[in-house]
């Protein structure tokens, strides 16, 4: 039901101008591709592609995905017009079976925090298959101000995270000046940590059953 009533309220939204989409790629983003060399990127909830063509005009390999087929279908319309190959998928983010690993960058602005617990869950999974092994994981959160809220990190969200990639570097700040944010960049953890990690979830689950 919680799945639903998520995805119903995207689909409102984007027969309006969602406020978060800008049309301008954040400095946090262009920061990232000022100090890398281009490679393959995933752009996981990509909206109307705004991120996705920067980065293709950038040189990047871009690939993006969303569920909301008018977001889409305006991401496509934007590329040609801007006169870049970018490869947008109509799907959930949970579910990236027809993707293939690994990226150099997943970029995710606003996406993971609005998932339900169990697809968070499954969406982090899908993420530690598809990054490459020294890429990097860059993604911008707003936080629950109280639990009763919809959307919004949580501190389960950032163990989570933790559990699985290392956390590199993280900037707070503010959703256009109302609620704490923050910018984060995750790395794969090494081969080591990801097996001891694998058998500690494993024993907690069965201690659990």
């Amino acid at each position: 039901m919680q799945n639903w009533l998520r995805k119903i309220t995207f689909y409102l939204w984007y027969f309006q101008k969602p406020p978060w989409d800008t049309g301008i790629s954040p400095p946090e983003l262009m920061d990232f591709i000022g100090s890398h060399s281009p490679g393959r990127a995933l752009d996981l909830g990509c909206g109307t592609g705004t991120n996705v063509i920067t980065l293709a005009q950038h040189g990047w390999q871009a690939t993006g995905v969303d569920f909301v087929r008018k977001a889409i279908a305006t991401a496509q319309r934007k590329a040609i017009q801007a006169g870049v190959q970018v490869d947008l998928h109509l799907g959930d983010v949970t579910e990236l079976d027809g993707i293939a690993a690994p990226f150099d960058l997943i970029l995710d602005i606003g996406c993971f925090q609005t998932l339900t617990p169990e697809a968070k869950r499954g969406y982090v999974q899908n993420l530690i298959h598809l990054l490459a092994s020294d890429g990097t994981y860059l993604m911008y959160a707003f936080f629950k101000s109280t639990e009763s809220e919809r959307f919004g990190l949580t501190a389960a969200d950032l163990e989570l995270l933790c559990e699985n990639l290392d956390l590199i570097h993280r900037q707070n700040g503010t959703e256009r000046g109302q609620r704490p944010s923050a910018w984060f960049t995750y790395r794969q953890k090494a081969l080591e940590a990801q097996q001891m990690g694998s058998s500690l979830s494993t024993l907690k689950t069965q201690s659990n059953e």
